[in-house]
């Protein structure tokens, strides 16, 4: 039977994704194990490519775009595993690091997790936060400059922070693992946020029914971000925008006027 579902959606990473599929291949989990790739409508080889070189790989190949939350919501709904992961197409994942990420989350109790998270020369990413918030989003801020710094106390601060497992509000969508019970009875992912926010919302929606998030550094995993904004051929800042707006509007409406006029100060208004 099988015990955990990988889902990665893929939108013209066709390389990215299959090095992602051999990196599961090459270390696979020990559970009894399913991949699921949705593909968002690519013009590239990418369905092709995974249909021939990966046969026992299931392509759920859409013809357009839906976004991030819906596809990874048709995996979820394909799948029946009692736990799902959510993975992004430009990761690369080590050996043992699924086993350690589930070992987590069931010796913890909790309903989702994600793991330690670094780019490929193995510099951290700041993968984990606090509910969104002006406040919060400004220490976030500072914490992923810290990150990217080359300073000396820089890197220790951010190595401190990551050093220690933790709860959280929420953990990145590039790696979440989540039991599916709690992921349906949350109703999914909100198919409103078409790319980002949707993971902070996801896990909003999980804790609003007593479930735990955690951070983990148990499990690393490698991930080269900014792939598929590349691959949309456009900027990303419009689509971060109206999912920040969304976000705020659905969780904190007080500030929402607040953020659109902020906006439009800069050149960005959405209408």
């Amino acid at each position: 039977m099988t015990a955990l579902d990988i889902i990665i959606v893929t939108y013209n990473t066709s390389a990215d994704v299959q090095a992602c599929l051999g990196s599961l291949h090459a270390a696979p989990p020990a559970r009894p194990h399913h991949i699921c790739v949705v593909d968002n409508g690519s013009s590239d080889d990418s369905v092709a490519a995974i249909t021939a070189r990966w046969p026992a790989v299931e392509v759920a190949a859409l013809d357009k775009n839906v976004g991030f939350a819906a596809a990874n919501n048709i995996g979820i709904r394909r799948t029946g595993a009692p736990l799902v992961l959510l993975l992004n197409s430009d990761t690369r994942v080590p050996a043992g690091a699924l086993d350690r990420l589930v070992a987590r989350l069931e010796a913890t109790g909790a309903v989702a997790a994600g793991p330690r998270l670094v780019d490929a020369t193995g510099a951290p990413e700041v993968s984990f936060g606090p509910m969104l918030s002006p406040l919060a989003e400004a220490r976030l801020l500072v914490r992923v400059r810290l990150a990217r710094s080359r300073a000396a106390w820089a890197r220790g601060a951010i190595r401190r922070l990551l050093a220690r497992e933790r709860t959280v509000d929420w953990v990145t969508g590039a790696c979440l693992l989540v039991r599916r019970a709690a992921a349906q009875e949350a109703g999914l992912l909100d198919e409103r946020y078409f790319m980002y926010e949707e993971d902070v919302d996801f896990c909003a929606a999980l804790r609003a029914r007593g479930g735990r998030v955690i951070f983990t550094p148990d499990a690393e995993v490698v991930h080269l971000r900014g792939r598929s904004f590349a691959a949309a051929g456009r900027p990303a800042s419009p689509l971060y925008d109206l999912s920040h707006l969304r976000f705020y509007e659905k969780h904190a409406p007080h500030w929402a006027p607040l953020l659109r006029a902020w906006l439009a100060v800069r050149g960005r208004a959405i209408r």
